[in-house]
């Protein structure tokens, strides 16, 4: 039994990594197109969107596996079918149930795979990728810490504690240096907002570093020149697809701590956690439809009807998230309903399966 669950794995691992290879070529070369429209800006020349994109394959990577592993499946259990490779399976007294315990090793293996690429693979790669795009389009450098989010503008740093919807900050920090790198003026401001293409600072309390001394000042409010941009703030925020379970997990606790709404987080979590136990659900679901299908099923007819239903589930994932957030829905509910909806009908077919 050992050789044949070696075969059959062998012959839906082999498939799925070639549909993976093709899918995640495709959607990189579209990614390649989509970044074209900002070749120019900055110093974003067609080598660093080439970089940009590389470094994005990862998580595409990660979010292709379970409609890879569904076509993959499909292709690989169906060419055994087309070969009568498992009517002498089950002729010599193999059990559906253990050839869908064979295909679920095999979808263990993908399993791994993928938690491996999404968990320590997929999120410094796409961090990276992000923060290089938005240096090289937007000229500065530009960093987040748990101290909040820093940038550089020009001789001065920013700080910025929290970033705010509607274009709105709260608690900012500008340290201005002058020529001979040495501070010359800290300030601080409760609030920020921005409005007729300029921050406007409110609760300012100023310290000005002078040759004589220590001078300090507050102001009601105060007009803000800067390069930062909310579109920026935007680009450099944290982004949830790129961040580990873990580091959601951590995220969405701290801001339940600070009273703040962590679905969004919380809904990205549960998908991270779901996507390999869908790629195991996709596996599974080939099994009855290779079973219930005639040998005279093409390949061709197999990817289309993979390709339709993994591009339905990916959809279904997306809209999910959506209708969480407007509805208020569990995070782990509207994460992971696809996938149980997946689920459930693979059962289905199974248990009509002779």
């Amino acid at each position: 039994m050992k050789i044949l669950d070696r075969y059959i794995g062998w012959n839906i691992i082999a498939a799925t990594a070639t549909v993976l290879l093709v899918l995640v070529s495709i959607f990189t070369f579209f990614a390649f197109i989509d970044q074209l429209d900002d070749l120019g800006r900055g110093t974003y020349g067609l080598g660093k969107i080439v970089l940009f994109v590389l470094f994005s394959v990862p998580t595409l990577t990660y979010e292709l596996f379970p409609m890879a592993a569904l076509i993959g499946s499909l292709i690989g259990f169906g060419t055994m079918m087309r070969n009568g490779e498992l009517a002498v399976i089950r002729c010599v007294g193999v059990s559906k149930g253990r050839v869908v315990y064979a295909v679920i090793k095999a979808g263990m293996v993908l399993l791994v795979s993928a938690m491996l690429v999404g968990e320590f693979i997929a999120p410094p790669a796409e961090r990276f990728a992000r923060d290089y795009r938005s240096m090289a389009i937007n000229e500065r450098v530009t960093f987040k810490s748990e101290n909040g989010f820093w940038a550089r503008d020009g001789d001065n740093y920013i700080n910025i504690r929290e970033i705010l919807p509607g274009d709105q900050l709260r608690d900012v920090f500008i340290y201005e240096f002058d020529g001979e790198n040495k501070l010359r003026l800290s300030t601080h401001a409760e609030f920020a907002r921005y409005t007729n293409q300029e921050w406007m600072l409110e609760n300012i309390s100023q310290t000005l570093l002078g040759d004589d001394g220590l001078e300090r000042r507050t102001l009601p409010q105060a007009a803000w020149d800067s390069i930062l941009k909310p579109d920026l703030l935007q680009m450099v925020t944290i982004n949830p697809d790129s961040l580990s379970i873990w580091s959601l997990a951590k995220y969405s606790h701290f801001l339940r701590t600070n009273g703040q709404n962590a679905q969004r987080y919380e809904h990205v979590m549960w998908l991270k956690i779901t996507y390999p136990i869908a790629t195991v659900v996709m596996v599974v679901l080939a099994v009855p439809m290779v079973l219930r299908a005639s040998r005279s099923v093409t390949v061709g007819q197999r990817v289309l009807v993979g390709a339709l239903i993994g591009l339905g589930f990916h959809l279904l994932n997306q809209a999910a998230g959506h209708l969480g957030v407007v509805y208020e829905l569990l995070p782990v509910l509207s994460a992971t309903g696809p996938a149980l909806m997946m689920g459930v009908l693979a059962a289905w077919l199974l248990a009509r399966t002779p």
